[in-house]
């Protein structure tokens, strides 16, 4: 059995164990990147973006229902040839494939191990090519897979996930969308927009994450002008034909598919944990310091989705970087984390910053509203239905968070993040310049809003507006 010997291991060729190795490669350590399974982030490969491209394709086809708003003949002769449309996504997703590897692992030589790894001892892997690596640091950043149910297994290729969905020539003409999180909703509304008959099912009350009631609300209420929506039971399947029979309480629908967006769940069932020496929550997850990402006081950190903190792409890189950081350093550092941003594609894309609705001490909290529908530019679109909602502290007008639905709210909910982060009051905010007209004005008057219930004025827009 071939043995090697490095300071730093890094299991894991996604998002942060790329970044772990941004920070591990220039310190001159000595290092292995061990990657199981199919090489390139699950961004490129499964998530975020092929499913951007889908969406796009939809959003493109879909503007054809509004042509005859503008006097444009012929638009109901418009047709899409699936296969065609898929092929265009497959071919996007593996240009950014072929991109994250001809930037990483391909230029990695014999420091990147294809090859699945375990614990023996908390300082030795074994790898399923029958080779040993024993380290002085390892970074575990092995990713997550999609969830399905196992009585759900039996039903073979009729039930789909991320993993498999891209992977498909041609669309089945009816899908039964089960968890409308991000992806459910995102790809539901997509599959809808094609002409695809779909059903969405979720045994929350709430789709697209949001926990404000007012978002929630018109969430659903947008959502389900696209297809039928049904919330609040637990889904069942059984065999009819060729068919499945998808039910959940009062409502049954017969397609040929099933989309299963149930979340991810962290991949560690493969790797002996229980040779590591680590203390493991009750998911068989290390205990971590999200700070850190070091796993309690030892020699071994975790980093990206396999932790399931932030299953996030910018969160796994940072998490991947500060891994890395102190993997390479004699002395382990804190590091300040990100304010929380989440951002739904669909269209109008459902936005989370900062503190959101459910974590708000609402007796000290204010909330600036706006709705979509009066908004002039929203309404040139053709997007004007939608909800923002700002959370500032009610004494100080600080910023604390938003929930949104809106178009275009992915810039918003950046602008917003920034704000939270750089700690600015309302008053700061909307003394900065609003174009017109612009799908920022919305965001203007939510702010404007949120402005009069505060108790601080002196910060408003007036003061000091000319003063040099």
């Amino acid at each position: 059995m071939a043995e090697k010997r490095v300071d730093v291991a890094i299991l894991g060729s996604g998002t942060a164990g790329l970044n772990a190795t941004s920070q591990v490669g220039p310190s001159g350590k000595r290092f292995l990147l061990i990657n199981g399974g199919e090489p390139g982030t699950t961004c490129a490969r499964v998530g975020c973006m092929p499913s951007k491209a889908l969406i796009q394709v939809a959003e493109d086809y879909h503007r054809r229902t509004h042509l005859n708003r503008y006097g444009v003949d012929g638009h109901t002769e418009l047709s899409i040839h699936i296969p065609e449309a898929m092929e265009h996504v497959q071919d996007l997703r593996d240009n950014f494939v072929d991109r994250v590897l001809a930037n990483s692992t391909d230029n990695m030589g014999d420091k990147f191990i294809e090859a699945y790894a375990r614990f023996a001892d908390p300082h030795t892997l074994e790898l399923d090519n029958g080779e040993r690596v024993t380290a002085e640091k390892i970074i575990i950043a092995t990713g997550s897979r999609p969830v399905i149910p196992a009585a759900w297994e039996a039903f073979g290729d009729r039930v789909l996930t991320t993993d498999t969905f891209f992977e498909l020539e041609d669309l089945p003409k009816s899908v039964a969308v089960v968890g409308l999180g991000v992806i459910g909703l995102e790809l539901g509304q997509s599959l809808s927009r094609l002409d695809i008959k779909v059903h969405g099912f979720d045994m929350a009350q709430t789709i697209g994450g949001s926990s404000d009631p007012e978002v929630s609300k018109m969430a659903l209420e947008i959502m389900q002008r696209e297809f039928p929506i049904y919330l609040g039971h637990a889904v069942e399947i059984t065999e009819q034909g060729e068919q499945l029979l998808v039910t959940a309480g009062e409502h049954s629908v017969v397609v040929d598919k099933v989309l299963a967006s149930l979340g991810r769940i962290p991949n560690v069932d493969g790797l002996a944990l229980e040779n590591s020496g680590l203390e493991l929550d009750d998911r068989g997850i290390p205990l971590f310091n999200p700070n850190t990402m070091r796993c309690g006081d030892s020699h071994i950190f975790i980093a990206g989705d396999v932790n399931g903190e932030r299953p996030i792409l910018h969160e796994a890189g940072d998490e991947g970087k500060i891994a890395g950081y102190n993997a390479v350093n004699d002395k382990v550092r804190a590091f300040r984390r990100k304010i929380p941003l989440a951002i739904n594609f669909c269209v109008p894309n459902i936005c989370l910053v900062g503190k959101n609705y459910s974590e708000l001490d609402q007796e000290k909290t204010a909330i600036g509203e706006v709705r979509l529908a009066p908004v002039g530019r929203a309404m040139i679109m053709g997007q004007n239905r939608g909800i923002i909602r700002v959370y500032g502290d009610k004494s100080s007008g600080i910023i604390l968070g938003a929930e949104m639905i809106t178009i275009r709210g992915e810039n918003l909910a950046h602008l917003l993040n920034w704000a939270v982060s750089q700690q600015l009051t309302v008053g700061e905010l909307i003394r900065m310049p609003f174009y017109h007209p612009v799908i920022e004005e919305a965001l203007q008057a939510a702010l404007n809003n949120l402005y009069g219930q505060v108790e601080k004025k002196n910060e408003g827009p007036i003061k000091e507006l000319y003063l040099l």
